[in-house]
């Protein structure tokens, strides 16, 4: 039987982040190279308006005025199709881009789509997770707890102790 190398299951602050391209809501190509020399606030979520997604968002978008005066990027990604997305943006006046990874290729290289447990049953999911990727395209901070409404503000916090902004 062939060995197989384990795959990692989630990456490290001070490593490359990694390149991708996938579609936002709009269906325009988005990559994370075309955001080099930017503070990007990249975030992964399981479902669009589930309610702790929700409160992610809007914890975002409330705060969004504040990411973009300090030239901070934000995006968000799930497995929900770009009509999805285009419809979540609309209902929750989100400002930011959403990215459609329905073939799960940018969560599996960010180690965040993983088995989990629910209601006591093992399923493939999105693990809740926030990289704060530098100029540099170096992953800076990884936010594996998170609190849903207050989100933001953690992000932001961080950010300053990183003297990122």
């Amino acid at each position: 039987m062939p060995r197989t190398l384990a795959k990692k299951t989630l990456l490290e602050i001070g490593e490359k982040a990694p390149d991708f391209e996938a579609f936002d809501q709009d269906g325009k190509k988005v990559s994370l190279k075309q955001f080099k020399g930017k503070i990007i606030v990249l975030y992964f979520y399981p479902k669009d308006n589930t309610p702790g997604c929700t409160k992610e968002a809007c914890s975002l978008r409330d705060r969004f005025s504040t990411f973009k005066k300090k030239g901070i990027t934000v995006l968000g990604v799930s497995k929900d199709s770009q009509k999805s997305h285009h419809g979540f943006i609309e209902k929750y006046d989100l400002p930011f881009t959403l990215i459609s990874d329905s073939d799960k290729k940018v969560q599996e290289s960010y180690g965040v789509w993983k088995e989990k447990n629910m209601y006591g049953k093992k399923v493939m999911g999105t693990v809740r997770t926030t990289f704060i990727i530098g100029e540099d395209q170096n992953i800076a901070y990884i936010f594996t707890k998170i609190d849903c409404e207050n989100h933001a503000e953690e992000v932001l916090e961080k950010l300053e102790e990183l003297k990122l902004i």
